[in-house]
This record gives structure tokens, sequence and C-alpha cells, in this order.
């Protein structure tokens, strides 16, 4: 601002200099120099900017960026009302920057959120609504393609007004135009620009919005899912072919209906039906080895919607998981919820045994350094703690802050430990994670995605890449860590370094994760969907990525703790049960009377062991035709409705699979199976039978081992023999 004659915008040269070669040394720029548009002094455009604050001036220089961006969007797009936003938007931020404000859109547009309830309360409903009655299993199926779709949405481009009035010839249009006005400055733009605040699309919006665009983006996202089913992994095809395109229909159904209850401020699920849904997240890790829900990175059951394959499946006969299931009249709410299996041991029984269990030196040991060779391994550490010996902090590095001097110093030690301890990681590599800084206000460009290590493309100042470091720490100083990034949308944790000094490893054993992870939880049989953490973490060449999955309802710290009460349960149970059966019984007597034999079950005490008469009927053949039919069918309708069932519902389409009939030879399949048993072709229990285990072989024979189908044939087989030894078909 030189004066107010001078015509310069400040950052946009109208004769732009050739690109200088980042190889060369530029010189150094001084303020009195001229500026290559007006030809004032520099220091006269910034004298304004003199007591203002860095962070201040980071903010502004984001925005500059920002106008920039909006300045190429104006001139790229076509559609007119959409170049109408971007160049309102460019003048907002033009004048915030010259008037050092902040940018607020004014107008009628209004301030969000625009409708309550908005469409992420309005699917949760959906689902409460319409899956609450499913088993847990299921419903959290169905929670986790309701999350699915609401991600989809908060990251797919609406069609603009005119396309919108092509298709929709009703009054609508103004409406929409509103919306999609709305939608393109609280939503779309400030996705890529950090400037403007941004809003989530489900967040704010409601039913009228879902109601304009759900038709056209239900069709595209299954469009989309169909052309890239190739790139899913199987858990999700699985899922997508299976689930997805019936979900959606039964959203729309909701949607549009006149009276659906949904959309009520006031919804509520009917008590004897409510069931709260959790996403359970998941955790992978790879110790330098790289990482995943603790990759080491653990994955939360939220689902990316980047690429997923959702051909539309046939409907399955039989009951599917659309329909509502009702639960037996003896059957409570409570029984439901919790569902006991055969041999359980009565609670009664189990907080009789705990009131037994009250001295906490009986259960866990004196507290003294010498612990007895059953003591768990993380019991010297968890005593260190308590007595103040080790500490566990999580540090990082910051630019927007003071620096720390103790945090620094801990920082120092900890990328001594990892380059100590891991020799064939780079320790350049190692300080740069380690001392990886977070910028509280930036000019952040495009993130790369990489996960440990991952670059950032920045513009002036470092972007944010949040890595952070579990320290531990002895005496002052550090003898080991865990370098670790979050990334809370998709619901897992990197693990990029995890070491220990040498000397400690014995005593602490958390260096041991690095050769020994199987025995922490980790696994080389990854269950998050690729799709979740591919792009966000580092491919490291040569490493093996790892899974830990985390229960969030378990107290991992205190684990030992736990197991080793239930020790002391299931020890003092036992001693109750053998305590019943030492009882002495008098000597049989009916022998000396002349009787020759008597009934096993008459033997004073045999039941108290644990005895059971073998139940010499139940692997005979079932005479009567009408009570095996019976039979048959409620074992098959059983087995039709198991969530494992749905590839063998119907025969292999020669389409889907080509060659399937030139290797199987005697395909099977329960449509098939339901048709010979209506027309009486079972006449025995062992045609039935092998026919079910023909599905099984057919299914091993033809798929790999480690794919869904033979997966889903490994678990049916498991119930259907459980049915067939429940049901006296076969002997036990």
């Amino acid at each position: 601002q030189a004066n107010d004659a001078c015509k310069c915008n400040g950052w946009k040269n109208p004769n732009p200099p050739t690109a200088p070669r980042m190889d060369l040394q530029q010189p150094v720029t001084n303020l009195s120099e001229p500026c290559r548009s007006c030809g004032h002094a520099l220091a006269d455009h910034v004298s304004h900017l003199e007591n203002v604050s860095e962070e201040e001036i980071n903010r502004l220089l984001g925005m500059v960026v920002d106008v920039e961006n909006l300045f190429m969007s104006v001139h790229k797009e076509e559609d007119t009302d959409t170049k109408q936003v971007y160049f309102y938007l460019f003048k907002l931020l033009r004048k915030c920057i010259l008037q050092m404000s902040q940018p607020v859109v004014e107008g009628s547009l209004g301030s969000p959120p625009f409708e309550k309830p908005n469409i992420e309360q309005g699917v949760l409903n959906f689902v409460q609504y319409k899956f609450s009655h499913l088993p847990p299993k299921e419903r959290q199926t169905m929670y986790e393609l309701s999350k699915m779709f609401l991600l989809c949405l908060n990251y797919w481009k609406l069609e603009t007004p005119s396309q919108f009035r092509q298709r929709s010839q009703n009054d609508d249009v103004a409406t929409y135009k509103v919306n999609y006005t709305r939608w393109l400055c609280y939503c779309h733009v400030p996705q890529s620009c950090d400037s403007l605040p941004r809003y989530e699309t489900t967040h704010v919006f409601g039913r009228s919005l879902l109601k304009s665009i759900f038709t056209v983006t239900r069709r595209q996202l299954l469009e989309k899912f169909r052309v890239e089913k190739d790139k899913l992994v199987p858990e999700k095809r699985t899922l997508i072919l299976t689930h997805f395109p019936k979900f959606l229909s039964m959203l729309e159904e909701e949607i549009y209906g006149e009276n659906s209850p949904i959309w009520e401020a006031d919804f509520t699920v009917p008590a004897t039906e409510g069931a709260q849904l959790v996403s359970r997240p998941a955790a992978v890790s790879t110790v330098a080895v790289p990482t995943t829900p603790l990759f080491s990175k653990k994955l939360s059951n939220s689902s990316s919607a980047a690429s997923m394959d959702a051909s539309t499946p046939e409907p399955l006969p039989g009951r599917g998981w659309w329909e509502k299931r009702k639960l037996p009249e003896s059957l409570t709410l409570e029984d439901a919820k919790r569902i006991r299996v055969m041999g359980d041991i009565p609670m009664e029984l189990v907080n009789e045994v705990m009131l037994t269990i009250t001295d906490p030196a009986a259960m866990l040991g004196p507290e003294t350094s010498l612990l007895s060779a059953n003591a768990a391994r993380d019991e010297t550490a968890r005593l260190e703690e308590r007595r103040g010996i080790i500490e566990f902090h999580v540090i990082g590095n910051s630019l927007s802050q003071k620096s720390n001097k103790k945090i620094l110093m801990w920082l120092v030690g900890l990328q001594n430990v990892f380059s100590h301890q891991l020799p064939r990681m780079p320790k350049e590599y190692i300080t740069r994670l380690v001392f990886d800084p977070c910028v509280a206000q930036g000019v952040q460009g495009e993130l790369a995605r990489g996960g440990g290590g991952g670059s950032c493309l920045t513009l002036g100042l470092a972007a944010c890449r949040k890595h952070k470091t579990l320290a531990l720490i002895k005496d002052g100083r550090v003898i080991g860590g865990i370098c670790f990034r979050m990334f809370p949308t998709q619901g897992f944790t990197e693990i990029v370094f995890c070491a220990v000094t040498s000397n400690e490893q014995v005593k602490v054993r958390v260096g041991r994760w690095v050769v020994g992870t199987a025995q922490h939880g980790f696994s080389k049989d990854i269950k998050v969907p690729k799709s979740r953490y591919l792009g966000y973490i580092k491919d490291y060449e040569g490493a093996t990525l790892m899974e830990c999955e985390l229960n969030p309802r378990i107290p991992y710290t205190e684990l030992s703790h736990i197991i080793k009460k239930q020790k002391e349960i299931i020890k003092k149970l036992i001693e109750r049960k053998q305590a019943q059966i030492r009882k002495v019984y008098p000597g049989l007597t009916c022998f000396k009377e002349g009787v020759r034999q008597i009934p096993i079950e008459s033997v004073p005490g045999i039941r108290e062991t644990g005895w059971k008469p073998l139940g010499k009927e139940k692997g005979k053949e079932l005479k009567d035709p009408d009570q095996l039919y019976n039979t048959l069918k409620n074992l098959l309708a059983q087995i039709k409705t198991h969530p494992s069932a749905w590839p063998f519902m119907e025969p292999v389409k020669k389409s889907e699979a080509p060659d399937y009939y030139e290797i199987i030879r005697f395909p099977i399949d329960l449509k098939t199976m339901t048709e010979r048993l209506k027309n009486r072709y079972y006449v025995t229990k062992k045609l039935f039978i092998a026919d079910l285990q023909r599905i099984i072989t057919n299914c091993r024979e033809y798929n790999p081992p480690d794919s869904d189908y033979c997966k889903c044939a490994n678990t049916l087989e498991k119930f259907f023999y459980f049915k067939l030894k429940e049901g006296g078909l076969i002997d036990k």
C-alpha cells in the first residue's frame, strides 16, 4: 500500500518473471528494492505489517494462496452458477487480506446448520429404525454401510443447478440453487481453501438436499463401484455386492416417504427394539517394518468411499437381512442382548465366588521386586510405574509454541534410541519423523498422503504431519518409545518406530515388539480393508505389514490382572466342583438281593460327576417320512439365513464363472436343495447331508483357500454340523 494512486495488487505480477531454477541460489530480496509491478519500494507495500504477529502473517499468506487458487478456478470453470460463487469467494478473501479480517460469507444464504435433523442424524435414525432388531454382527454391518454412505456424500461433487434443471422440471430448482451455493461456500471450496471454515455436507444439510440429490447420487455411486469392482479388497466386495444396493433402496423409501419417522426431531427407537450402534476400531502395525490399527496400523471399521463395487445382486431366496426377525416369546430383551452359550457358568455362582476373592495379596502377590516365576511379564514395569520409577509421556515437536527444553531433550534421546536399536533405518528419516513439526496456522499444500515419512508439498511453511511419540522415561532419561501417527478419519494408528534400550528390554518387554510382534497381538493377517489404509501409510520395500486389532472395551494395561483374576475364579469353581464329586455314597446292596443289572443313571453320584446318557436313539434314521421332512425343512431354513450362506444361495452363473461347470462335475446349491426337499427327494438323512457337504467340497475345489468364499464355506460347515448334532441327525 504505497499510496492511494498505486494500482499494484500486491501479490500478482502482470509480467511474471521466468521461474527461477531451484538448484541455483537466489539472491536475498531487500525491502528497499523497487516493486517489479509498480516501482514503489517493497517496504511501502508491507509497512502496515510491521507489528503483526508471525501467526497472523502465516494466516494471511494462506489466504493469498487460496486467492490464487480461486483465481484459477474462476477462469477454468465453465458453469455460470459455479463461476459466480468462485468469483464471490475470490473477492471476499481479497478483501479480508487487505482488511486483515476473518472471512464471513454474507447475504441471504444463512449460516450452518441449514436444517435439522441433519443428513447424518437421519441416516443413523434410519439404521436404528430398520435394523435394531438384527443380531449385533448384522446390525454393525448396517451401521458400517451407513457410515460409508455418509462418507461418500461428504466428498461427492454435486451436480450444478443447470444440470439439475434439465433433470427436474419442478419448482425445486430455486431451492436447489440456494443449497448448491451453500454447499460450495461451506463444504466444497473449503476442502482446498483452508482460509474458509469447512463443514461436512452431512452435518449442515438435511432432508431437502438429500431428496434433491439422492436418485442421481445413488446411480453414480453404484456405477462407480461397478466399474472399480476389480480394485476392491474381498471384504469390501462381499459387503457391497451383498447388502449395499438393498440398503440404498430401503433408505430411498424413507427419504421420499411422506410419513417417515426418521426425520422427526424427537425420533426415538422403541425400547423393545433400540440398540446402540458402535464403531469398533481395529489396529495395525509395522515397526520399522512399516505400520498399520496399530499398522503397526489400526483401522476402524469405517468404510472408505474411494473404490468399491456395488453391482446389484438378485434378492436371495428365503428371509434376508432386511426382514425383521421376531424374538421368541419366551426370550426377553435382556436375554437377547446376552445370548448365553451352552456350558456357561451361572452368574450367581460367579458372583458368589468373587466374594471369596477379597485379599489383593492372595491374588497378585506382595509388591516386592522378587516376583514369582509365574508373574506376568509386565509386572515389573507395572510396579516401577506405580512407584514413580518410570513414566510415560506423549510428546511431539511444535513450531507454533515456545520450545520446551525438557521435551527437546527427550526427543533427542528418542532419536538416539531408535537409531541404535534400528540400525537399518536411515538416521535422517528417524530424525525427520521424531522431530516432525506441527504448525498451528500455516500455508499447507496438498499432502501426498504418505504415512510414516510421506512427503508434503508446502508453500513457504511446513505442512503438519502430526507424528507423536510415546516416550518411556526412567530417572529423567529416555529408555524407549513408540513413534506413531493417528488417522482418526480412517480409524487406525500407524506405528513407525518402536524400540527400547537393550539393557531394559527383558524388564520392560516393550522392545520385543520389534522381534516378537506375534506375542503382542500383531498378525500378518490384515483384516482391515486395503482401501482404508492404501495411500495413507508408506509402503516400505522389504518390510512386513502387520496388524493388531484393539478392542476399546479391554483395558490392556490391566489385562494380566484380569486374566489372573479369571484364573483364580476358575480355580475356585473347580475346587467347589471337586468337593461335590468327592462326596462318598454308601455301596450298592441291590446285587446281594439278586438283581443282576441296573441302569447306570441309578448309581448314586454318577450324575454329579457330569455323566449323561448317550442318547442311543439320536443317531438313528427317522422312520416317519413327515417327521424327516419337517426336520430337514427346519434345518435348511436355518442354514439359508446364516450370514455365511450368501455365496451358496443360488446356482453359479456361467457369465460370472465361465469355467465353473468344467471343473465342478456335480454342482449343488441351497436353492436346488430347497426344490429337492419339496419334491421329497431326501428319503434319508444321508442324502441331505451329502448334498450339504457337496456344497462345501465344490467351493473348496474351485476357489483359493484364502478366498472369501472358502471362509464362508468353513464357517457354514461348522454351523450345519453343529445343527445336525443338535437335531440328533448325527452322533455327537
